[in-house]
């Protein structure tokens, strides 16, 4: 029978071989970030990314440069690159029926437009955010890039610009597709870039949001956060998520992209690949992670 080598023997023999192979260079974690990486293998997600956004620093990592399917965190990528091509934010972009049809047809989670609706750029983006809208998020992609194809050539050569590597997009909605991948580590760089951008802070951080009316919802679209709605203010204890982004897939499971602040310090926390049974019955294991992440910063 084999004995089981003792765990605290396993974390001095990885210490001592990330040390000497940082000394020549040939891995980038530091002592700290692959300590981490022990500290939450009790976390029921796959890949963790905690950021702080004052001196880019990781505070908890598990897996953070592991490829993992995005889901609909994919949706970060194309409301930036959407902001930095729109001109007015105000100006009508009608719903494209096309992409209304198309997620419908796929069982795609939707803002709640209608096809052809003269909604505005700015409710698009929110759409796309908040109630993490299919129709959205491909309306953007239309009205910008010509077609799906033309926009996600803008979203790779933002990755590429950003230095993303380890992140591939094949479609703005974030519907499963085995070559569209990216990391904990690459989203959290991402939302990182992203918040500098006042619009998309807006966007990011607010928990609910009323379109502009039309004729076929006269008092608007009432658009709800998928991440701020899922949390009580009294579970956050001694911080606060100020927003947020949600994706889920069976292939990419439960993943959460959050913005908190703790000690008057702004943080980004990245779950991804939380197992997930019933798509229709979450049991929401992102937000427990989110939460005990949270906590655990000093």
């Amino acid at each position: 029978m084999k004995k089981k080598i003792p765990k605290l023997l396993v974390i001095v023999i990885a210490l001592f071989l990330v040390a000497i192979l940082s000394k020549f260079g040939l891995v980038s974690n530091s002592l700290s970030e692959v300590l981490n990486i022990f500290h939450l293998e009790g976390y029921s997600s796959k890949y963790i990314c905690v950021l702080n956004r004052e001196d880019k620093s990781l505070v908890y990592a598990k897996r953070p440069k592991s490829k993992a399917y995005p889901a609909s965190l994919t949706k970060i990528m194309t409301v930036i690159v959407a902001i930095e091509h729109i001109e007015d934010l105000s100006a009508i972009a009608p719903v494209d029926i096309d992409s209304y049809k198309e997620m419908v047809s796929q069982n795609a989670s939707m803002a709640g437009f209608y096809g052809r609706e003269p909604v505005t750029y700015r409710d698009l983006l929110y759409g796309t955010i908040l109630s993490s809208g299919g129709e959205a998020a491909n309306t953007l992609a239309i009205h910008i890039g010509g077609s799906i194809e033309n926009f996600v050539k803008l979203m790779n050569e933002k990755a590429l610009e950003l230095g993303l590597k380890d992140t591939h997009f094949t479609n703005p909605e974030g519907l499963h597709d085995k070559n569209q991948y990216t990391t904990a580590y690459d989203m959290a760089n991402l939302i990182d870039y992203a918040l500098n951008n006042r619009h998309f802070r807006a966007v990011f951080t607010k928990e609910s949001y009323i379109t502009t009316p039309t004729l076929d919802h006269p008092k608007g679209v009432r658009l709800i956060s998928t991440v701020l709605s899922k949390l009580n203010r009294r579970q956050q204890k001694g911080f606060r998520i100020i927003g947020g982004k949600s994706g889920t897939t069976y292939e990419a499971g439960q993943c959460w992209a959050t913005l908190g602040i703790k000690n008057n310090c702004e943080y980004i926390c990245i779950v991804m690949g939380t197992k997930l049974n019933n798509i229709h019955q979450p049991n929401l294991l992102q937000r427990e992670d989110t939460i005990k992440l949270y906590e655990k910063i000093k």
